[in-house]
């Protein structure tokens, strides 16, 4: 039986607050289609207090960044790049190209082909999250992306050195400091002076990730990735302590950050929520992970591992934290997550900064119906076809019938004029 020990809040005002952000996205992206670089600095302003005489850094702009930050900070922005870099390019490395011959001279293929320019949104106005550079600039690059430029939004005030020298090594062609739905739009759309890409990808908050379902089709986007979520499934082999630490430290992305903890252990539910009053105390970023847990938290009782993985399968969360003495009991039957952490060893903030698998993850239940970002979301699976004159009036027979049963007249006229055209070589045997 599945017991509630604690709830968030209601569906139905977390779908009054998804209209809200739903009707003000659509007004900003109709203003930028409609005025360009004037509505897009007129969000700016509005939204992050930032008008600069041009939102794109120059390369002195850029290395003047770069050189204010302390050598250490470089290296481990390098470090964690190169983890990054290489888990990006075994994915790449796992897609091949194919060609084959299917029939007697019918011969089918397809070829990876990287998309040609894609607009990379790194978050950065709580917090300067470094990681999302890596995780999107970096991993198109590995793709083979031509064009890509990034955009954050101003981090007190100005250029957050941190993320501008990490979007540089990560090989942004063009770097533009400039958040929200604006450089979402901006971006998808075209202005003036930003050239539209044809995807765009990144995490965000609520109005970044309804900005990105909006302008889905006209561009591509890699994924809905909205407010960051957790699901901590724990058994009684860990304690309080190390579950409270794991909610919160992904509660304070935002205070509409869901955290989750799914156990069969009611002892262990009730001490997670002792120790979360507790660590909320003295936490640095209490304010927001409080909220957070107030009105997104849930604790979710189970009786057995099958309960526990049904549950999590219907909450289908973005990062999942298993912490029980059979991690891979989940890992073999689990189908709805956006990555798996597997033991107290691990834990998300590991994904997030630096192991190397990418941290642009599914949220509110995309995980039902995609993973999360990799190379192969920059990639496009393009199929061809060759055919050579005597398999082509073989196959053209086929393709008349089947036609016909459509009643499609065009197609089969297709098909016709090649059966009239090379049957004859059929008929002769020729290769």
């Amino acid at each position: 039986m599945v017991r509630f020990l604690k709830q968030g809040i209601s569906a139905a005002d977390d779908a009054a607050e998804q209209t809200k952000v739903r009707s003000t996205v659509e007004g900003i992206i109709a203003d930028i289609e409609k005025r360009g670089d004037a509505a897009v600095r007129e969000m700016s302003e509005k939204f992050d207090k930032w008008s600069p005489p041009s939102f794109r850094l120059t390369e002195a702009e850029i290395q003047a960044n770069i050189a204010a930050m302390s050598p250490r900070d470089v290296e481990d922005i390098k470090f964690a790049q190169t983890q990054i870099r290489n888990f990006a390019q075994i994915q790449r490395d796992s897609m091949k190209d194919v060609e084959v011959e299917t029939l007697p001279g019918i011969i089918l293929g397809h070829k990876n082909l990287p998309v040609n320019s894609v607009g990379c949104y790194v978050p950065g106005g709580k917090y300067p999250l470094v990681a999302s550079a890596h995780m999107t600039i970096l991993t198109a690059k590995v793709a083979g992306v031509p064009r890509v430029i990034a955009c954050a939004p101003p981090f007190q005030g100005k250029p957050a050195p941190a993320i501008v020298t990490a979007m540089h090594l990560a090989g942004a062609d063009e770097i533009y400091v400039l958040g929200g739905v604006q450089a979402i739009a901006a971006m998808a759309v075209g202005t003036e002076t930003i050239r539209a890409t044809d995807m765009v990808a990144g995490p965000g908050n609520a109005y970044v990730a309804e900005a990105k379902r909006q302008l889905a089709g006209r561009v591509g986007i890699d994924l809905f990735a909205g407010p960051t979520e957790t699901l901590v499934i724990a058994d009684d082999t860990v304690d309080g302590e190390i579950c409270a630490t794991d909610l919160l430290g992904q509660a304070e992305h935002g205070p509409n950050s869901p955290a989750i903890l799914l156990t069969n252990s009611e002892k262990l539910a009730l001490d997670t929520m002792k120790a979360i009053e507790e660590q909320l105390k003295v936490l640095p970023t209490a304010a927001i992970a409080g909220q957070a847990w107030k009105d997104y938290g849930q604790v979710i009782v189970c009786d057995t591992y099958d309960e526990m993985v049904a549950e999590a399968d219907r909450i289908a969360s973005e990062h999942v934290q298993v912490m029980t003495k059979d991690p891979d009991y989940f890992l073999n039957r689990m189908t709805n997550y956006g990555a798996l952490f597997l033991g107290p060893e691990t834990n998300v903030s590991f994904g997030d900064k630096v192991i190397g698998t990418n941290h642009t993850l599914p949220t509110r239940k995309a995980a039902r119906y995609t993973g999360g970002l990799w190379v192969g979301k920059f990639i496009k699976t393009c199929t061809y076809q060759k055919v050579k004159p005597e398999a082509s009036a073989m196959i053209g027979e086929y393709c008349s019938r089947l036609c016909a049963i459509e009643g499609f007249a065009g197609h089969k006229a297709q098909a016709d004029i090649r059966v009239a055209r090379y049957g004859h070589l059929k008929k002769e045997g020729h290769r």
